[in-house]
């Protein structure tokens, strides 16, 4: 009888990942160079550079108020339809589902966890850091201005930098770095390039972020990209610990599989033992067939009992009647004659 384990979702998966590897024999994980390293260096000092701009009130918080009083939407108002469909493109909930969607494709098709984890691990490091820059600066954006060539910083606003760009800049530029070949990369680092350009100019144009806040957005993004191979040895040990814990539970669902209980084997007994267990026998058989003393009546309540029919019918004391003493009790056998009276 051929018997078939039943697997569950997250069986079938693993399963389809531990079959004969159909990735490449080399993926090429980007390392911390000395040219990245010079680049991450000049990105943190571009950024640390527009922080001071603008807590200083400088040209290009000027420039900031200009750009607004220009108002580009109502100068070009013609493209505000496109332009509200295309900010989309920066939005996290979106953005983070289809490049996720995309990304595990990958990771069924190459056996891998890679691109997932390091996805997880890009927008973790991008809450973090542009969420705490958001809230320890607290600039207002330009529809919530209170001085006109202010820099509104520390009004308690969550603008600076921008979030929608930082995140076009990640979630579309984590296509380029997991990127298989050289030539895949330029591609979509250009690909990438561009659309995280034409989202910090959305908002932009829509007003709902000064100019400076897209440019330290962009230096935001891009700090995360070229500081993630610093972050491959924890997603390898992530990954490890995930299948480690995976063969763990599959092992403890293994073991847990009901053992047939061992059928008893007879054991040769020598004849001294069988003689000595047959007296032992017919002792107990003999005392157990000894008569046993006869037990003493159980009485319920001291005196004789009488069944109700067998009473003597009694007439009720001040009755009109007449004593009934040729009547029989109820239930006897015996009939006698009874007298006639003639009237």
């Amino acid at each position: 009888m051929r018997t078939e384990q039943n697997l569950t979702r997250l069986d079938r998966v693993f399963a389809r990942l531990d079959r004969e590897p159909e990735r490449p024999a080399h993926i090429d994980v980007p390392q911390m160079s000395r040219h990245r390293v010079a680049l991450f260096s000049a990105t943190l000092a571009f950024y640390l550079a527009i922080v001071w701009l603008v807590v200083t009130t400088s040209w290009l918080v000027r420039l900031d108020w200009q750009v607004m009083f220009f108002r580009p939407y109502q100068q070009w108002s013609e493209i505000h339809w496109f332009v509200d469909y295309y900010v989309v493109l920066g939005q996290r909930g979106p953005t983070a589902v289809m490049v996720c969607a995309w990304l595990g494709w990958r990771s069924w098709r190459q056996h891998t966890l890679r691109p997932l984890l390091t996805l997880g691990a890009s927008l973790l490091l991008l809450n973090i850091t542009v969420g705490a820059a958001k809230i320890g600066m607290g600039r207002l954006g330009p529809h919530y201005a209170t001085a006109i060539g202010s820099n509104e910083m520390g009004l308690g606003g969550d603008i600076f930098p921008s979030g929608h760009t930082a995140n076009a800049v990640v979630t579309w530029g984590i296509l380029a770095y997991l990127a298989s070949t050289p030539r895949a990369r330029r591609w979509l680092s250009a690909l990438s390039a561009v659309t995280s350009l034409g989202v910090g100019l959305a908002t932009v144009y829509l007003g709902t972020h000064w100019l400076s806040d897209v440019i330290l957005g962009w230096a935001a993004g891009l700090l995360i990209l070229l500081g993630l191979p610093w972050c491959e040895p924890l997603i390898a040990r992530t990954e490890a610990w995930i299948f480690t814990l995976r063969d763990r539970l599959r092992d403890r669902r293994a073991g847990a599989v009901p053992v047939p209980t061992p059928v008893p084997v007879p054991v040769a007994v020598p004849l001294k033992q069988r003689a000595s267990a047959g007296q032992q026998d017919e002792t107990i058989a003999a005392h157990e067939a000894a008569p046993r003393p006869p037990r003493a009546p159980v009485h319920l309540a001291p005196g004789p009992h009488t069944a109700r029919a067998e009473r003597a019918p009694v007439t009720p004391v001040g009755s009109r009647r007449p004593p009934h003493a040729d009547r029989l009790p109820h239930g006897s056998t015996t009939s006698a004659a009874r007298p006639l009276t003639g009237g």
